[in-house]
């Protein structure tokens, strides 16, 4: 018979990458093995209508999506009004039910390795807009926690591009803030372009006219040309025109405060702004000044150094509005990108080189916003804090932000 005296130690097996390995150690009783383990650090779900898994912490919970990777929701942990910037449809009845995140290009999606519109000939090969990544079957890897931080990593085929991508998402216990690290490999054997966006879509009630505010590094803009066509009528900017962010060249003479969406506004534009050279970091914040919510993003400039304004404005209370932070200014295909080469004296995509891999890392906050705070004027990272600042009002947020970006 064993000693009784001793512990008795159980390794359980988990997953090479990302996990952690389990111990429970027990004096002379093998079921408190059952008691010692933690709770599970991922959980599966569904989301308006889709198969998700959730990951969170006791701050935060995001819920992404199985079929393309799609951040479709982030709540704030015992929120009773449970408002997430990327839209609550269910807060919204009388929107009809077709304009409720439909379709894959809903929350926050990946756009790679593309980003607008494909080429007649890309179109033809069955490439479709913004790429393959949010279209694919994501597979989970691996999840798991270490301390108080809970990993979980996804990867994802790219087979018209020959390509593969993976992000790991991290949240430390106590922080506001996830943190995304990604991949982007080639599986060819010649150097190619790569076009890559971050593209968060911003959807009711979060995104409400004249009360939701957008703020970021960068003031050296310019609007989009659209081509002569019916649809794009309501374009209300004098096109392909060089301005100051936020205010935008209006055909009507009048310069047009993009940061927040006009009262009975209907319509839509794209414009483009150059993130700060001098900062390593940039930052987009977008800030509802009524039911006091803010989210924001900060990333490396060096990787992506555009944000695209995309605003889709209407009448029927679905407004929709992306803040893509991208590798290039417009969504336009690969080859108009590659023919334009820089704008602004910046690159307007990357290189991704022969059977190589490229990597991104940005973080995103969520918080409740303190009262009277009207806007960003800045953000910074600094000994292990996240600090936002209204200069006119001021506010400052201060958020723990323990990982290094």
């Amino acid at each position: 018979m064993p000693d009784s005296s001793r512990p008795i130690v159980v390794r359980l097996r988990v997953p090479k990458r990302g996990a952690v390995p389990l111990v429970a150690l027990a004096a002379g009783c093998a079921c408190a093995v059952a008691m010692a383990q933690p709770a599970p650090t991922l959980k599966e779900g569904t989301v308006y209508n889709r198969p998700v898994y959730l990951v969170g912490n006791d701050k935060l919970e995001v819920a992404v999506v199985k079929q393309g990777g799609s951040m479709l929701r982030i709540r704030i942990q015992g929120d009773a009004e449970g408002l997430s910037p990327f839209g609550n449809p269910e807060m919204v009845p009388a929107v009809p039910d077709n304009r409720k995140l439909q379709g894959p290009m809903v929350g926050h999606f990946v756009c790679v390795d593309g980003f607008g519109s494909p080429s007649p000939q890309e179109r033809a090969a069955g490439l479709a807009m913004h790429g393959e990544a949010y279209l694919q079957p994501w597979k989970l890897v691996a999840s798991g926690k270490q301390d108080a931080t809970t990993t979980v990593k996804f990867s994802v085929t790219l087979p018209l591009l020959e390509e593969s991508f993976t992000r790991i998402l991290r949240i430390v216990d106590g922080e506001s803030v996830l943190y995304v690290d990604s991949e982007l490999e080639s599986q060819v054997a010649f150097d190619r372009t790569a076009n890559w966006g971050e593209h968060p879509f911003l959807f009711p009630p979060f995104l409400e006219a004249e009360k939701t505010v957008v703020d970021m590094s960068g003031t050296r803009a310019r609007t989009r040309t659209y081509p002569t066509n019916s649809s794009r009528q309501r374009v209300p900017f004098l096109q392909g025109q060089d301005f100051t962010w936020p205010m935008a060249p209006g055909t009507d003479g009048t310069p047009l405060d993009l940061r927040a969406q006009p009262a009975n506004a209907t319509w839509t534009a794209h414009t483009t702004t150059l993130m700060e050279p001098s900062r390593p970091l940039a930052y987009i914040t977008v800030l509802n000044t009524s039911r006091h919510y803010l989210l924001g993003y900060v990333f490396r400039r060096e990787e992506f150094p555009w944000v695209q304004n995309y605003m889709q404005y209407v009448p029927n209370g679905w407004s929709g509005r992306g803040l893509e932070f991208a590798t290039q200014p417009f969504d336009l295909p690969r080859r108009e990108m590659v023919e334009l080469s820089r704008m602004f004296d910046t690159p307007v995509y990357r290189w991704l080189p022969a059977k190589s891999k490229i990597a991104t890392r940005f973080l995103l906050f969520y918080v409740k916003s303190p009262e009277g705070m009207t806007r960003v004027d800045h953000v910074r990272l600094e000994n292990g804090k996240l600090i936002v600042e209204d200069h006119a009002s001021g506010k400052t947020l201060t958020l723990v932000s323990s990982l290094p970006l």
